[in-house]
């Protein structure tokens, strides 16, 4: 990829103020925000068929089509900050979806309602953004770290998003649910607008259109980022193997567990962001191939108390919080390698990278609810177990290859 890079010269000094603690912890704050979004909708799809009166076989198209719109805010949005001024870029994507989450609340028939969660899923890329921008701003020595503490706050959106809705829900209804993210996302990028410096990073002068047709040559001639990426694609494929089909056993006799109850494992789960910063600092200490190794075997093995659901919680409960510790691990990792190298393509990479994750997402998801069906919860664990394994054995090889 032949890219001219427009860098400042007083990049460390940008560094030093755009990485204050302040700053870090509003970028978390509006990831977790911007992430629980996309996945408010998944208990409220009884309530939102009831309310537009969309049969039970349709509903699950307002999930289809958030996911349909973060993929393409992937494509073509988060590459924008590669050849734009990124705090602007985010603070419009923010304000946007401001509005998006107002429209969604205030629908009143289904073609708005669809439209809208497109519109939401495309803008809630923003996260991309700010994670990309936070690679760019930081030293060397505190990119992993950076990265870590930013990506917590998604990890920590996507577990919270389920209990979060529901609660709010059972209070004043699905649609108070996106009200009121739509005020703490106009706080967030007003909080944005305040803080954020100048965008001194590293630029890209290419045009819009070769940013675009330089991801498809990053992804050919990247063996790291392929390598990373496909480590993302099989590690998500094991998170969302769990996250999407532990809700049906869990429901049914002779557990029967509320939704509240559900929820709350949602919180232990929540122990996985502490993995965060610890595996940036590694990964900036030039150990992050040892991090890579230890987190998908442990992946592998968290499947083994996760297996047991039906004769502990306390198994299951220990479970997931190994499986989302590794899996946190494996993502800031893979994210602060594969930035090091390049400072002016960040939102490429992260682009390119983020649609592997969402790949592995949706193919967990829609094996695990299969599984489930054919095999119970001893297949959906052998799943899961197989995809965590497939990642151990991929890296294995590669690392030897290499």
């Amino acid at each position: 990829m032949n890219a001219t890079a427009d860098c400042c010269t007083d990049t460390s000094r940008t560094s030093r103020e755009g990485l204050s603690t302040p700053i870090l912890l509003t970028f978390a704050i509006t990831c977790g925000i911007s992430v629980a979004n996309i996945y408010y909708a998944q208990p409220l799809l009884d309530a939102l068929a009831s309310s537009f009166a969309i049969p039970a076989s349709t509903i699950g198209m307002v999930v289809t089509l958030t996911q349909v719109g973060y993929a393409l805010g992937l494509v073509f949005l988060v590459p924008f900050g590669d050849i734009i001024d990124r705090r602007r870029l985010i603070v419009a994507q923010v304000a946007a979806s401001a509005v998006a989450l107002l429209a969604v609340g205030t629908a009143r028939s289904p073609a708005t309602l669809f439209i809208a969660m497109v519109v939401m899923g495309l803008l809630a890329v923003v996260i991309q953004v700010i994670v990309a921008y936070t690679a760019a701003l930081a030293t060397p020595s505190q990119r992993g770290a950076s990265v870590g503490l930013v990506t917590s706050g998604v990890v920590i959106g996507i577990l919270a998003a389920r209990s979060v809705s529901g609660a709010i829900a059972d209070i004043g209804g699905w649609r108070a649910v996106y009200l009121t993210s739509a005020i703490l996302t106009l706080s967030a990028g007003l909080a944005l607008a305040w803080l954020l410096p100048n965008d001194r990073a590293c630029r890209s002068r290419e045009s819009y259109g070769a940013v675009l047709r330089s991801m498809t040559i990053l992804l050919r001639t990247d063996p790291l980022l392929r390598t990373r990426a496909t480590l993302a694609m099989l590690t998500f494929a094991s998170f969302s193997t769990l996250w999407t089909s532990i809700v049906l056993p869990l429901r049914a006799p002779p557990m029967s567990l509320s939704h509240t109850e559900i929820g709350l494992l949602g919180l232990a789960g929540m122990a996985g962001a502490a993995a965060a910063r610890s595996a940036g600092r590694l990964a900036d200490r030039g150990w992050a191939d040892l991090t890579t190794v230890s987190a998908l075997s442990l992946l592998l093995a968290s499947w083994v108390p996760i297996g047991l659901l039906h004769h502990s919680m306390g198994a299951l409960v220990l479970g997931i919080i190994l499986l989302d510790l590794a899996v946190q691990a494996i993502h800031v990792t893979n994210q602060s390698v594969i930035f090091a190298g390049r400072p002016e393509a960040t939102s490429r990479l992260v682009g390119c990278y983020m649609l592997f994750y969402s790949i592995g997402s949706g193919a967990g998801a829609i094996a695990s609810t299969g599984m489930y069906a054919v095999a119970g919860w001893a297949g959906v664990a052998g799943l899961g177990a197989s995809f965590a394994a497939a990642g151990l054995l991929f890296w294995l090889r590669t690392a030897q290859r290499s």
